[in-house]
């Protein structure tokens, strides 16, 4: 009978242990859980706000210079995450009234990838500039710590050589008054080169993309 005592006192012990081996098991899991979650959300971000060269138009999203320059920062296990605020046809106009929306989530560096549907449109100087401007502006005025990047176009010689020579100097004037980094031609060893860029001669292969991505690269490292 002592025995049998004996015994069922041990076994309840036992299970009494288990569940409580079985309950720290949960804690833990659950702590390591928010440990990643807080890693994670640690993560400072990229935006890099564009057009249909940012989105990536003709390729797919992975191959776009937004994501590979996510993919070149992931293997140096940097703590950034790359967003895509890329939009097809995106004009500077278009693209001052959508900047507002996207600066409700945290933006830590900003990359302006907008002028180029303006210059092949024709669009008066003034206003690009204008528009970028006021992008910036609003940038600033949300998140005054945030780290600017302007990327510079180019339009082709057929828009003349007086408006080609004007809409250059846009990116390098606004980066200097601004104090932003830049990336003086995105197109840089891609634009006018057939093997790099699909059928409209406009937008670049996937290959021309991961030129893109590391004249974008070249700058972006030293702010990271």
């Amino acid at each position: 009978m002592v025995k049998l005592k004996f015994s069922f006192l041990f076994l309840l012990v036992a299970i009494i242990s288990a569940c409580g081996n079985g309950e720290d098991k949960k804690a833990d899991t659950k702590a390591a859980d928010s440990l990643n979650v807080e890693a994670v959300t640690k993560k400072k971000t990229i935006l890099v706000f564009g057009n249909s060269l940012t989105a990536g138009l003709g390729v797919e999203p992975d191959e776009a210079f937004p994501a590979l320059i996510g993919n070149k920062i992931d293997s140096l296990n940097l703590p950034y995450e790359v967003i895509n605020a890329g939009l097809s046809g995106e004009t500077t106009a278009a693209g001052k009234e959508r900047i507002n929306w996207l600066l409700k989530q945290k933006v830590d560096i900003f990359v302006l990838e907008l002028g180029a549907n303006d210059g092949l449109r024709g669009i008066p100087i003034s206003e690009t500039r204008k528009n970028l401007q006021g992008i910036i502006d609003q940038v600033k005025a949300k998140y005054p710590d945030a780290k600017q990047v302007m990327t510079g176009m180019e339009v082709p010689p057929n828009m003349g050589s007086q408006y080609a020579s004007e809409f250059r100097m846009i990116f390098p004037e606004l980066a200097k008054k601004n104090n932003m980094a830049l990336v003086p031609f995105l197109l840089d060893k891609v634009g006018g080169i057939p093997e790099l860029n699909q059928n409209d001669g406009i937008h670049p292969t996937a290959e021309g993309h991961k030129i893109l991505a590391e004249n974008v690269w070249i700058v972006l490292k030293d702010l990271l």
